[in-house]
């Protein structure tokens, strides 16, 4: 007899671009549209440090609500951002990068993340984190904004071959978003799309799902990967970054 288990899986990469792309510069403003009061936007592409872990820390939120906090070593924390004037808040889930885990061996947690933010500025923040399997961890962020965040966003932009730097695997995207690949390694192929919903800023999102996948990497398959990705066309060779997660149900035990 078996039990069904559910793991929690972030899947996040770096892809140096075959093809050098280029966009257009543009500035938004945002507020509440109400009374006069303005709140910071937290929407852009930000990078710092955290200082308790000493790992650099990434993040992409959009201008619809959705953001993804990334470690240097993978461990993601997505959520909604709430903003009150400079204030933010954002209630997260946590992930450990596949096939990696947390310390404690689980591979989810929840936490909160408080601080504050100035639009296309800097991001501050404190991270409280407690994993599936009851270890606490904690964080200290300081983020400043990006200047690729103004660089326009469209599916023709992005649209190139991409070559993974650590599994050699080439994705390609047509210029309707449509995303391809194969990973040489584990024989994964890739099928989804990226688009953007707010073409003033470098954020787009992701879909895609596995299929194919051999040895431990089999557990991916069929499973659906949503997410945040973001084009540095000023890098050269430009790159994509992607960070998705997504649900897999395992079976354990007999």
């Amino acid at each position: 007899m078996s039990a069904r288990s559910t793991d929690f899986i972030a899947v996040c990469g770096t892809a140096a671009a075959v093809l050098v792309l280029v966009g257009c510069n543009s500035t938004t403003d945002s507020n509440n549209g109400g009374g006069g009061t303005t709140d910071a936007s937290p929407t852009g592409v930000w990078s710092g440090t955290d200082s308790v872990t000493g790992l650099a820390v990434s993040a992409l939120i959009d201008a619809f609500g959705q953001a993804v906090f990334f470690r240097g070593d993978g461990v993601q924390f997505t959520g909604a951002p709430q903003v009150s004037g400079t204030t933010l808040a954002v209630t997260v889930d946590g992930y450990s990068d596949f096939p990696s885990a947390f310390s404690d061996h689980s591979t989810y947690g929840i936490g909160t993340l408080n601080g504050t933010v100035t639009t296309a500025t800097g991001i501050t923040a404190a991270l409280t984190f407690t994993t599936n399997g009851g270890t606490a961890l904690s964080g200290k962020w300081s983020l400043n904004f990006e200047a690729q965040s103004n660089i326009a966003s469209s599916t023709t932009a992005v649209s190139g071959n991409y070559t993974d730097n650590v599994t050699g695997a080439v994705t390609s995207i047509n210029t309707s978003g449509g995303m391809t690949s194969q990973n040489p390694n584990n024989g994964c192929v890739l099928n989804g799309s990226i688009s953007t919903s707010d073409g003033s800023h470098d954020i787009y999102q992701v879909a895609f799902s596995y299929g194919n996948c051999t040895g431990a990497y089999a557990v991916l398959n069929g499973v659906q990967f949503t997410g945040l990705a973001s084009l540095n066309s000023r890098s050269s060779p430009a790159q994509l970054t992607l960070a998705v997660t997504g649900i897999v149900s395992t079976l354990t035990g007999s």
